[in-house]
């Protein structure tokens, strides 16, 4: 998955999910990234996208 401005999304990237609530990639299927936490063997079945667990909204998958 990439940012509006066409970055890669990886692993341990904290980005602003909306207006004071921020949150931190905690694995990214695009890339082959699993943190300790969300490894491959849980969360490799979504196939793609993001996982990113935020302050307010707990775990969000985002798809490509």
């Amino acid at each position: 998955m990439k940012y509006p401005d066409g970055i890669l999304a990886r692993l341990g990237d904290k980005i602003v999910v909306w207006e004071g609530n921020e949150g931190v990639v905690v694995c990214s299927m695009d890339t082959d990234e699993y943190s300790e936490e969300y490894p491959r063997e849980n969360v490799g079945y979504l196939g793609r996208g993001i996982m990113v667990l935020s302050e307010k909204a707990g775990l969000i998958h985002y798809l490509t």
